[in-house]
C-alpha cells in the first residue's frame, strides 16, 4: 500500500503494508538510517523519532499511525534550533562512546526541552529514563541537557 508520508519537512512515499513498523519504513525503505534499532519492543528508545512534534519509539508505531502526521528524524535535527543546542552540547561534554543510542536520546532530549524549555534535574531524569545507554553514559547526557536547556535561555 501506497503512504503519503511528511518526513523532516518533506513529502515522501512509501509502499508498506499498513502494521510495518516505522522505523523499518525509514530505515529500509527510505534510506534514513540515523534512527537506530534497539530492541523492537519499545523499551530502550534507540528508535526515538518525532511525530507531531512528540517523541515516539518508531519500531513499535505502525505506518498507518504516522500518515498525514508530520515525522522528524535526527536527520533534521542539525537545521533545528533546540536540535543544534542539544548536539552541541553533546560534542563539548563528549556524551557518545559507542554512539549507537545517542540519536533517540537527542531526540528525547529536543523534545523534552521543546516542551519544557527549563527543566530541573528531577525533570531531565525522568525525561531520559526511558533512553537506555548500555556505555553508561547518564552523567553526561543530563549535563548536556541542562547545558542546552541554559544556553537556549541564554545562559553561559
Amino acid at each position: 500500500m501506497t503512504m503519503n508520508l511528511k518526513i523532516n519537512g518533506q513529502a515522501r512515499t512509501a509502499e508498506a503494508v499498513q502494521e510495518t513498523p516505522l522505523l523499518w519504513v525509514l530505515r529500509d525503505e527510505l534510506g534514513m538510517c540515523g534512527t537506530k534499532f534497539g530492541c523492537g519492543m519499545a523499551l530502550c528508545g534507540a528508535c526515538t523519532v518525532h511525530l507531531d512534534g512528540q517523541p515516539i519509539r518508531s519500531c513499535s508505531t505502525p505506518i498507518s499511525a504516522a500518515a498525514g502526521k508530520s515525522i522528524t528524524t535526527i536527520e533534521a535535527m542539525s537545521g533545528d534550533r533546540v536540535g543544534q543546542a542539544v548536539q552541541s552540547a553533546w560534542v563539548e561534554l563528549g556524551v557518545a562512546q559507542c554512539g549507537y543510542c545517542q540519536a533517540g536520546q537527542i531526540m528525547t532530549a529536543v523534545g523534552l526541552l521543546k516542551s519544557n524549555p527549563k527543566p530541573s534535574d528531577k525533570q531531565i531524569d525522568e525525561a531520559m529514563s526511558g533512553n537506555i545507554c548500555r556505555c553508561g553514559t547518564y552523567p553526561r547526557i543530563h549535563a548536556a541537557v541542562k547545558l542546552a536547556a541554559q544556553r537556549l535561555q541564554g545562559v553561559k
